[in-house]
This record gives C-alpha cells, structure tokens and sequence, in this order.
C-alpha cells in the first residue's frame, strides 16, 4: 500500500504526531520567554499558564483542568505568587479565592501568545497557508468536544455534593461525563 493511505495505516499514529508538534510548541515558548527575560519562570510553573489561562480561576478548577492536586496546585501558586506573576484574591461573589494574573503574568502570557503567533507563521510558511488553515481548523473541530467536555466537568463538579468522608474522590462523577 503506498499514499496517503499507507501513512496513516502505520506508526507513528495521531497520538505521537500531535506530541512531537507539542514538544515543538513547548521548545519554542520556552526559548521565547528565555529571550524576552523571563528567567525565573521555572519550567514546571508553565502549565499553569496553558490556554485559556489562570485569570479569574478557582484554584481547585485550574487543579482539576491541569489534572494536578490541589496541594500541587497551591505549591505552584505561592511560588509565582512570590515571583510577582499572578495573586490570589477573595471573590466579590462568595469570598472564595480567585487567581488573578498581575501584570508581570499578563505580560507572560502575551509573550507565550505572540510565540505561537510565530510559530503558527512559520508552519504556515512551511507547509503553505491554505494547508495549514485547514490543519487549524481540523485540529479545532476535533477539539471542540474535549473542551466541552472539559467545561462541563468542571460545573457537574461543582454541583456535586459530597459527604465529608467522601470530598477527596472527586475524579468519580467528574470523569463519568467525560465518558
């Protein structure tokens, strides 16, 4: 069998085609941000500022988004808390936390933006626009149900109570939608 056929008939398959592009992605930010002085950013805060951001964001959402604990959650927290990226501050609504970007993280994320920006550019450039448009477009059709998914977990979640003894098992009605 040889075309087009063949090629997506044998390894790698779609799952390590997208993790070696990420691994592009991730490389390029990093270098970016490197380059535009932010030196203190450890590469283990990232995460934290994947798409759609942190801004305006329950700790325990952006825990159960990035599928980390809580306590993992909160360790990143006040460390970039520290380093001026982001605070966390009561909600005017019901006195929660909420995660707020400063302005040294809105400039963080506007420099992880304008990296993919370019990035986008130069795939474009490399495969030509018209492919790589459709690419972008397939790969948001495709995820457009994870992201439902994702948003729905998130409010079932909320809306879920649990007896005392039971509030560490979240992973149970939260996943089941998802299923």
């Amino acid at each position: 069998m040889s075309g087009p056929a063949a090629s997506a008939a044998s390894p790698p398959f779609v799952g390590a085609l997208l993790r070696l592009c990420w691994v592009r992605v991730w490389q390029h930010i990093k270098q970016r941000l490197h380059a535009e002085g932010f030196a203190d950013l450890h590469e283990s805060y990232l995460p934290i500022f994947r798409y759609p951001g942190p801004d305006a964001t329950r700790p325990s959402d952006l825990a159960r988004r990035l599928q980390m604990s809580r306590q993992a959650i909160n360790h990143l927290l006040i460390q970039l808390e520290a380093l001026g990226y982001l605070e966390r501050r009561a909600s005017a609504n019901n006195g929660r936390p909420l995660i707020y970007l400063t302005e040294r993280g809105r400039e963080l994320m506007e420099t992880i933006y304008a990296s993919l920006r370019e990035l986008q550019e130069q795939w474009a450039d490399k495969v030509g626009r018209k492919r790589f448009r459709d690419f972008m477009d397939v790969l948001r059709t495709l995820s457009a149900e994870e992201r439902q998914v994702e948003a729905e977990g998130v409010r079932s979640h909320r809306l879920v109570k649990r007896p005392r003894g039971q509030r560490g098992q979240h992973r149970t009605r939260a996943k089941t939608h998802a299923l």
